[in-house]
């Protein structure tokens, strides 16, 4: 390469010698020699650009007149393009698959599919079906930003099935493909969307079976697809006189609900997912390693909890496979109704409800409003006969017979003392699992009284006592922003739900707004952005003024450590930037 630059070197040192050879002294006037040596040349007129586009395809290794040999011109030819190619080359990918992502490239993608399909040859198991990855990928009932999955990988229930995430997660790893998890698909806030350029969905709804049931201690092992509903099922199919008492929307699977540190209408008795309910968790790590949190002890103070640190990490930390629930026995309960003139009224007697005596006997006390309690009619409800349309509370009541008679008789007194004027129990057991349900198929129940409207759902919390003004000032705001929406909530925890109705485009941007000052009411009271249905997409803006700077980080850094790779459900739960309110 060196003796080819040779000719090209020798024609410029030639060509340096003839200017200065050629170049005339200027004319100097008779002074001293000092004049002679602080005198300069006039500048020489600056060349045009043109000149020098001229000048340089003159000279280029393109044109008849360079002045190198064959080889230098064809080793600069050569040069040029590879430059042009490189930087053309980043440039597209710049565009296309942004480096800050550090995921797989479109041919990187593809390779990992062809590894999925060698790894589950089965019809049906991988899947690219455009409608597919879209359903997987996006819910109609959630209204942040949403992207399809690039794979759909079926989990199918049998003795290896945590094995087999074991195997997703490995081609996963070594593609740099974002791995997220999808069971009962019921989640509101975007937390099974995919990721860009492409993802792998691990379809995990086919897990579903309880593995051991140890009556005698009162728990049982089953995987992360179970759903609540079916595992209760099976416990009284069975004779067994235990339940799972945490009790989410209809459909929620295990998995999901240890993902978003759920509850439900039992919360006010038997707390959430993140008391001693999850005795233990088996998990598939970022890096394709199996841990088990803790052994099947009813408590433990051995370490760290583990378990917990993956309640409420919204499947960011790993892949939950089996759990070990612990249960509680099954004991006779009423459903009783109280209705009232306004909100404030009913939300004010819960607290002096569940701080009297037999607080401990209500197992649950929910609030629907009038609103509600018009849809459930409109609706048509499970009801034999329609319901007055007033805010009401619905009280489940538990014990043996002469417990749930000085229960209901000392709610009976609080109520009225709060100006309820009605109260009264159902008739029978039918009755009472009839009301129930009409509370449990809220979300149903409104958009039925409402064809042609969709709904955003979304849920805060405070303390009981800051609910009366939250609510108060969440119906204020919803009649002066022009929108309706239901209200329901878990009033014994001061958790509450609003469902708030919308037509169009520009309805939905008033909705998203006033689902904003909610939540901002909500911290202003102390509260929390999200009682019940987690982070995901929707609430991680709120988290730094919710939690502060320190203990995002700190989430952040658990995080790092354990998914340096950032493969587990990404763009979820940990806020991007800060922005203040």
């Amino acid at each position: 390469m060196y003796s080819s630059l040779r000719p090209l070197r020798r024609w410029f040192a030639n060509k340096q010698i003839r200017n200065l050879s050629t170049k005339k002294d200027p004319i100097l006037p008779r002074h001293s020699q000092a004049s002679r040596t602080s005198y300069s040349p006039p500048p020489r007129p600056a060349q045009g650009t043109a000149s020098k586009i001229l000048a340089f395809v003159r000279y280029s290794p393109w044109s008849s007149s360079f002045p190198g040999s064959w080889k230098t011109r064809a080793l600069v030819q050569s040069a040029i393009y590879a430059v042009g190619i490189v930087t053309a080359t980043n440039y597209v990918d710049s565009l296309w698959f942004p480096k800050d992502t550090g995921y797989a490239s479109p041919r990187e993608i593809k390779v990992a599919i062809e590894k999925l399909k060698q790894a589950f040859p089965e019809e049906d198991r991988v899947s690219t079906n455009p409608d597919l990855l879209v359903e997987h990928g996006a819910s109609e009932n959630s209204y942040h930003p949403a992207s399809p999955h690039a794979v759909v990988v079926a989990c199918f229930v049998h003795p290896s099935s945590t094995e087999d995430v074991v195997t997703i997660v490995k081609i996963a790893s070594e593609c740099r493909m974002p791995m997220v998890v999808f069971s009962g698909g019921t989640s509101l806030e975007g937390h099974y969307s995919g990721v860009l350029p492409g993802s792998i969905c691990i379809d995990i709804s086919g897990m579903d079976k309880i593995l051991e049931i140890h009556e005698e201690d009162s728990d049982l092992i089953c995987q992360s697809g179970a759903r609540w509903e079916d595992i209760n099922m099976e416990l009284e199919e069975r004779g067994i006189p235990l339940f799972f008492p945490i009790d989410p929307g209809p459909g929620a699977t295990i998995g999901g609900m240890i993902g978003t540190g759920c509850s439900g209408t039992n919360a006010v008795r038997y707390g959430t997912a993140r008391a001693e309910w999850f005795l233990n968790l088996t998990v598939v790590l970022p890096n394709g390693e199996v841990i088990k949190t803790r052994r099947r002890a009813r408590k433990s103070s051995a370490g760290f909890d583990t378990t917990k640190l993956f309640i409420g990490a919204e499947g960011t930390l790993g892949i939950v496979t089996e759990a070990t629930l612990r249960l509680a026995p099954v004991l006779p309960t009423k459903v009783a109704m109280a209705q009232f003139k306004n909100v404030e009224q009913a939300v004010n007697a819960v607290q002096e409800v569940l701080n009297s005596p037999y607080g401990p006997h209500i197992q649950c006390v929910e609030l629907l409003d009038d609103n509600m309690m018009e849809a459930i009619n409109i609706a048509g409800s499970t009801t034999t006969k329609p319901l007055p349309i007033r805010d009401t509370l619905f009280f489940k009541i538990q014990g043996d017979d002469a417990s749930i008679k000085l229960a209901a008789k000392s709610v009976q007194t609080i109520v009225k003392k709060h100006g309820s004027d009605k109260f009264e129990f159902a008739s029978t057991d039918q009755e009472a699992e009839n009301l129930w349900q009409n509370r449990k198929y809220a979300l149903t129940s409104t958009m039925g009284a409402h064809p042609g409207t969709r709904c955003w759902t979304t849920d805060v919390c405070v303390p009981v006592s800051k609910l009366p003004e939250l609510v108060k000032g969440t119906k204020k705001d919803l009649a002066e922003s022009g929108l309706y929406g239901t209200i329901v909530g878990h009033v014994g925890d001061g958790n509450f739900h609003a469902l708030i109705l919308f037509h169009n485009e520009d309805e939905l941007a008033k909705v998203a707004d006033a689902v904003r000052r909610l939540v901002y009411r909500a911290l202003a009271l102390d509260g929390t952005c999200t009682g019940e249905h987690g982070v995901g997409i929707g609430k991680k803006e709120y988290l730094v003024e919710e939690l502060g700077e320190g203990t995002v980080e700190l989430m952040k850094t658990i995080k790092k450590a354990v998914d340096p790779m950032n493969l587990c459900n990404p763009t979820k739960l940990y806020p991007d930037t800060h922005k203040p309110r």
